[in-house]
């Protein structure tokens, strides 16, 4: 067997750490109306490796001490203790370590808000109209934007890319694989569904009411809201009528004309896209999910939801999950009613699905620490939240929510390679990622700088190699 070695940069901006053979082509897209500009993201062939003595969070409310997790082809092989390696293994030593999913990031602006924080890079919202269900975040996504690396850092393997929230419905988002690319379509999580990002409350009402346009107003959203959902039913309806006439064979069958804004609302309602909704206060997330029975369609999570805790029931009822920050709060009106212990209440709540996101190029690189606030503060106000637990704010929960948990987000056999090393509990402000596998290759090791990815637009830049201005 042969121990853990430092790779060359090269080899790991090819995706090709501790790798060998031919890489394996990713699964393909799954079939559907949304499986345009598939991902051409190559799974690398990769030795296997033993993680061997460790302490395991599977994200699946278990914590395994002394334990060994095997890799083995992209995949999770075994999780238990004193697993046999293969000969050919690459072995890791886990002790004092804790090992985890990879981190999972459901709100993320990388790519389309780019660093440098300039604005030719602000390329994250079509504030245009109220309505761009027809844009895609992806087409924005640009993959040398610096911040991707720094997130790998922080553990983060996959992260969900939305547009911002100047819109009531601002246009599909694109779930993102943690790897460098020249291309978007090279980071692009193969066969992950779209989500559709939408936003109530302030953001669209003060946009397009500065402006003196419609809407300007609470009631204005809805109204908004209601009308698209309305043309989008009559549009599926005609799709649906033509598919009858043409299938019997019809003189008269003629398709409806596309509308790219249309088809996006249309593939939500037959849930082939996953809501996402960007809302701050406990009324509105309320006649959202009224509004979401009227016409049809799942909302798979509120983000911000900083007064989730006072309808933590009634979003567990509904199956919907609340994606929150630890601590903001206060920064405008709707985020005034904030509370710290909001992300462990929802979490208590029977059913409940809570989430730490990050909507921040800075806060992407320190879930873990965010979701050690929300376990201290849920401790203050009578729940103690176990490690094993608290882990799937940022890995499991995450992944059900954009769609991805049969293939990341647990360290189940069969499952993505995706998962992280730590230097000990991820839930200290001494937690750092020593390793970072995606897909069972190594693509972060921390010991080895070097062989870290880098962004052709950090080459040559004195801050990527550590020089102070």
């Amino acid at each position: 067997m042969r121990k853990l070695c430092c790779f060359a940069a090269s080899a790991l901006l090819c995706g090709c750490a501790a790798l060998t053979g031919k890489p394996v082509a990713a699964p393909a897209a799954e079939p559907s109306r949304v499986g345009l500009y598939p991902s051409t993201y190559q799974v690398p062939g990769s030795a296997p490796t033993l993680i061997r003595d460790a302490t395991v969070l599977t994200g699946t409310g278990v914590r395994l001490d002394h334990a060994d997790v095997l890799m083995s082809a992209g995949k999770i092989t075994r999780v238990g203790a004193g697993l046999a390696a293969p000969a050919d293994a690459v072995v890791i030593d886990g002790t004092d370590r804790w090992v985890t999913p990879g981190l999972i990031d459901v709100h993320s602006h990388l790519g389309v808000y780019a660093s440098p924080g300039v604005e030719a890079a602000s390329d994250g919202n079509e504030a245009t109209s109220p309505s761009t269900a027809n844009v895609w975040s992806e087409h924005s996504v640009w993959p040398e934007d610096p911040g991707f690396t720094t997130a790998l850092a922080g553990g983060v393997t996959s992260m969900q890319i939305l547009p911002g929230s100047a819109n009531l419905i601002g246009g599909r988002s694109v779930i993102l694989k943690n790897v460098p690319s020249v291309t978007y379509q090279g980071m692009k999580f193969p066969g992950a569904p779209q989500g559709l990002k939408m936003a109530c409350g302030q953001n669209p009402k003060r946009v397009y009411g500065e402006r003196n346009q419609f809407p300007s107003t609470r009631m204005g959203n809805m109204a908004g809201y209601r009308a698209q959902w309305a043309e989008a039913q009559e549009y599926r309806r005609d799709q649906l009528e033509y598919e009858r006439k043409a299938k019997s064979g019809a003189k008269d069958a003629k398709p409806p004309k596309r509308d790219l804004r249309l088809d996006t609302l249309a593939a939500a309602l037959d849930g082939e896209i996953i809501v996402h909704m960007h809302c701050y206060r406990a009324d509105e997330m309320a006649a959202v999910l009224d509004m979401s029975q009227e016409f049809g369609y799942h909302v798979a999570a509120f983000h911000h939801a900083v007064e989730a805790y006072k309808i933590s029931d009634l979003l567990a009822a509904h199956g919907v999950c609340a994606a929150m920050w630890a601590d903001w709060w206060g920064f405008k009106m709707e985020s005034y009613d904030g509370i710290p212990e909001n992300i462990a209440f929802v979490d208590a709540a029977p059913g409940g699905c809570a989430i730490v996101h990050s909507d921040s190029e800075e806060g992407i690189q320190r879930l873990n620490q965010e979701a050690a606030k929300a376990m201290t503060w849920g401790a203050r106000a009578g729940l103690v939240i176990p490690p094993e637990r608290a882990i799937a704010w940022i890995t499991s929960n995450p992944a059900k929510s954009i769609g991805v948990i049969a293939r990341t987000g647990t360290l189940e056999p069969g499952k993505m390679a995706d998962l992280v090393v730590w230097n000990g509990t991820p839930f200290s402000v001494y937690a750092q990622a020593d390793l970072v596998f995606i897909d069972g290759a190594l693509r972060y090791d921390r010991a080895h700088p070097p062989a870290t990815p880098r962004s052709d637009f950090m080459l040559g830049q004195p801050a990527a190699a550590g020089v102070s201005q």
